[in-house]
């Protein structure tokens, strides 16, 4: 295919109006590359702050969505039924992008034409736009991710940009290093990281529901990906859930808990053909029962991250 790859920018907005000016001028002055702005949309779940007054103001340059409030998964699920592109970026209304993102995306698409989702790293920065890590943060989360808007159709519903991670799994796939976006994380922000369990409870939960999905799409597999392909896969976000799980335990004090999921989590991690660290690792913290995962001290941004 040798025309420029068509990106829709969709922003996901939910009483994030103070921000949502930032990131639609993100979106709207990318540094030209071999790429063709499609669109910009913004999707209103429901903003009950100036919102609506921001979107107004932008609506020459912008395609607004807005209707009652139906939550962060079906939002996502949205920006790529509703979207146009060949691509969609989605970009939460609290973040924004580097100028250069969709440039060097577009770059790495055209060197590897297989590539159907792309993630890369990111800037974290405060509620004013401040640095808050020294060093740029990998990412994953849902400003940091592109994925082609054709294979994501594959994966609807979805309840987290977790799902589309399959793709990535499935060796079609591309981790970049740019950190191309700037991921804000505030006292606002959509999910609790600071009350034990809570965050890992929600990742075990997206993650064994992409795994029940992945197994019940063995019988009619998508164009990316085999019937005992998706069984791996599968069996990856099985094992995923499970260490979320052993993190959750842990955070709460249950280490008998934490090491009953441990068994399981092995089972998974050969089926899946996994390395097999990160089982070491969730084996090392239940045995000691001390968590990975640093809480935060208030409300911090993302169990969809």
């Amino acid at each position: 295919m040798n025309s420029l790859p068509r990106i829709s920018c969709v922003i996901l907005c939910h009483n994030y109006g103070r921000y949502l000016d930032q990131a639609i001028t993100s979106c709207l002055e990318q540094e030209p590359g071999r790429y063709i702005l499609h669109e910009v949309i913004v999707i209103d779940d429901g903003s009950t702050d100036e919102t609506e007054e921001v979107c107004r103001r932008r609506k020459g340059d912008i395609r607004v969505i807005r209707r009652s409030r139906q939550g962060f998964g079906r939002t996502l699920t949205d920006a790529a039924l509703l979207s146009s592109g060949d691509w969609v970026a989605p970009l939460d209304a609290d973040d924004w992008f580097h100028s250069a993102k969709l440039r060097t995306c577009a770059e790495a698409m055209a060197s590897a034409r297989e590539a159907l989702f792309i993630e890369h790293w990111e800037n974290v920065v405060d509620s004013l736009g401040h640095p808050k890590l020294k060093d740029p943060h990998p990412g994953g989360n849902t400003s940091t991710l592109l994925v082609h808007r054709e294979a994501a159709l594959s994966l609807l519903p979805v309840s987290n940009e977790i799902f589309f991670h399959a793709l990535r799994e499935a060796g079609r796939g591309l981790v970049l290093q740019d950190p191309v976006t700037f991921y804000r994380v505030h006292p606002r922000s959509m999910t609790d990281r600071s009350t034990p369990g809570v965050s890992q409870d929600y990742r075990a939960e997206v993650c064994f529901a992409l795994a029940d999905r992945l197994r019940a799409m063995r019988g009619n597999p998508p164009p990316w990906a085999t019937g005992r392909r998706l069984g791996r896969i599968s069996r990856h976000f099985r094992a995923l859930a499970s260490r979320h799980g052993v993190e959750s335990s842990l955070q709460r004090e249950e280490r008998l808990s934490a090491l009953f999921l441990i068994p399981g989590m092995l089972k998974d991690t050969i089926w899946a053909r996994d390395p097999l660290a990160p089982w070491f690792r969730s084996l090392s913290s239940a045995i000691v029962g001390r968590p990975q995962v640093q809480l935060t001290t208030g409300p911090g941004k993302s169990a969809h991250s």
